[in-house]
């Protein structure tokens, strides 16, 4: 395979997607070096969060940060406005998850509701011919067929985020960072003098950054009491509404006394949040998961010998995936931390990136 970012690569133009941090500033600057035509766009995607410093809302410094940055590198700059899109596809599902006692990915939605429709359809409908971002993540081209690589940096890497694209979506995106390190992407920066080498990473949801979930959900969700209860149906403490909980949280629980209770599961018939003091009622060894989608446009040979991972920066696991009826069944070689119904499991071979699927609910170990 062939990465689609290569240094000498034909001349293109290309729109980035501009975050007014330092990953994407980067992008920007190493194609203008390229000799590419590169336009310099801002997403306005959410303007609720006011910045606790200035108390003017976040997306107005990130905005200036990415012109500041289009300036000196003296390129146009384009402001898109994609707010009530977020809200409707991003936030409501959002939303709508954890009211059904499930714990979302914003961040996988984000990027494959946002960034590479709304934003790719602008992009092209203005001219340009591809679209690039600051993601830590490769694309290679064989034959046609385009294939999602994990980035070099495994610190990084956020193929995970971007298992829901397309080979559509991926022949006209560019990752021009993928194949570097983050140290190496700051000493750049620094290199091509930008305005925002310095700049901290950003945190928390996808363009809505850092917040207190339970104080967010609670504006959006009539939280109804209930109790918190053991494994064996004991009843430890009093909660005031199901859905800010997530598996494996054990702060914030209000039961004091004796060692930690973790958050295993949570009920939403019985309106219960299950809790246990045994870590090892954290573990299972196989989940089942829905919606299946898979990168290369087509789903693989079953069962699919692969390594999967069901949160951001988990090591890889070795796994067999198997499918009946549109569900498919994850079996682990090693029991598995925290499987959490509505995040991803998303499925590798090796540095390739497969796809991914919703988890449902974890499983009991197949019988051998």
């Amino acid at each position: 395979m062939i990465d689609s970012f290569v240094m000498g690569a034909l001349k293109r133009k290309i729109m980035v997607a501009m975050s007014g941090g330092v990953d994407s500033s980067v992008v920007a600057a190493l194609l203008l070096a390229e000799g590419h035509e590169v336009t310099g766009a801002f997403m306005k995607n959410w303007s609720d969060e006011a910045d606790p410093c200035t108390g003017e809302c976040a997306w107005k410094k990130d905005r200036q940060d990415a012109l500041r940055v289009a300036t000196t590198l003296g390129i146009p700059f384009e402001t898109f406005d994609f707010e009530a899109e977020y809200r409707r596809d991003v936030v409501e599902y959002m939303v709508r998850e954890y009211a059904a006692g499930r714990t979302p990915n914003p961040d996988v939605m984000c990027n494959s509701k946002v960034k590479f429709k709304l934003f790719l359809r602008k992009a092209l409908d203005s001219g340009a011919d591809m679209i690039a971002t600051g993601h830590y993540a490769r694309v290679a081209e064989q034959s046609g067929r385009f294939a999602l690589l994990a980035g070099i940096d495994t610190n990084k890497d956020q193929s995970y985020f971007l298992n829901q694209l397309t080979q559509e979506q991926l022949s006209k995106t560019l990752f021009p960072i993928g194949h570097l390190p983050k140290p190496e992407v700051r000493r750049l920066a620094a290199e091509f003098d930008l305005p925002t080498a310095a700049k901290k990473d950003s945190q928390g949801i996808c363009f809505i950054g850092k917040v207190d979930l339970r104080e967010f959900l609670g504006e959006k969700i009539s939280g109804i009491p209930g109790d918190v209860v053991t494994i064996d149906g004991k009843v430890v403490g009093r909660h005031a509404g199901i859905a800010p909980y997530t598996i494996c949280q054990r702060h914030g629980l209000g039961i004091g006394g004796g060692a930690p209770y973790f958050v295993v599961d949570k009920d939403l018939s019985r309106n219960v949040v299950i809790v246990s003091r045994a870590e090892a009622d954290l573990f299972a060894s196989a989940l089942v998961a829905e919606e299946p989608h898979w990168i290369a446009g087509e789903p693989p040979t079953f069962p699919l010998r692969c390594r999967a991972r069901i949160r951001y920066r988990q090591p890889l696991q070795d796994c067999t995936v198997t499918a009946t009826d549109g569900q498919l069944r994850v079996d682990f070689a090693h029991s598995q931390r925290a499987i959490s119904p509505g995040q991803f499991a998303v499925f590798y071979d090796g540095d390739i990136c497969l796809g991914g699927a919703v988890i449902v609910r974890r499983a009991e170990a197949a019988a051998r």
